[in-house]
């Protein structure tokens, strides 16, 4: 089995686009988004978003099986949000959302000081995975997001980036011995070269 872990191009578009609606139809509650709303994008607008976001995908054997994005928040100057995570239930098991979300924490860093996310109480892997890449939770949102008919309650947590103990419980979390092959482990300085690549280009234009 072949794994590897890249930042997304707008050519990557309908792999993308089909994957996150993937997710927005089977866990709804997992998601700030609505199945409806993201469908109704042409592939242009995805490309779009893929060009102005960072967002990374995890690959097993070429096809994309994972993907997590990082937003800069237009408000503030020092904060970003971990955004879209999902991984299919076939390629769970293997540290690709560790391997992800710790991918989105390595170019945040070079961004803003610190990493917001949030999540439904209903999806406990998520919640137990930000912890053990350092998120701290700071708040509880009563009926936070509404799906269908229902009320859920969410979850915020912060991820100070300027501390250096956040940075050793990372690499100590998400890299060594992931999955049963550790095969993710090694694309660790692949994906930190490929970050400053394209933060290089964009910060060029």
């Amino acid at each position: 089995m072949s794994l590897a872990l890249r930042l997304l191009e707008p050519t990557d578009a309908p792999a993308f686009h089909g994957l996150r609606l993937e997710g927005l139809l089977n866990h709804p509650d997992w998601f700030r988004a609505t199945y409806d709303e993201e469908a109704a994008q042409s592939w242009s607008e995805v490309a779009r978003r893929l060009r102005e976001q960072a967002v990374f995908g995890a690959f097993v054997d070429g096809e994309l099986c994972g993907i997590a994005g990082f937003a800069r928040l237009t408000q503030t100057k020092n904060k970003g949000e971990l955004w879209g995570v999902y991984v299919r239930p076939g390629a769970r098991g293997e540290g690709l959302g560790s391997a992800l979300v710790a991918a989105v924490i390595e170019h945040a860093r070079d961004h803003v000081a610190q990493l917001c996310a949030t999540v439904a109480v209903t999806n406990p892997p998520a919640r137990r995975l930000y912890r053990k890449l350092g998120f701290e939770p700071y708040g509880l949102e009563p009926r936070g997001l509404k799906v269908g008919e229902r009320y859920l309650d969410q979850e915020h947590l912060v991820l100070l980036l300027d501390a250096d103990a956040g940075r050793a419980r990372i690499d100590e979390a998400a890299w060594p011995g992931l999955g049963s092959t550790g095969a993710l482990a090694l694309c660790h300085d692949r994906v930190q070269v490929e970050v400053r690549r394209r933060s290089g280009k964009k910060a060029g234009r």
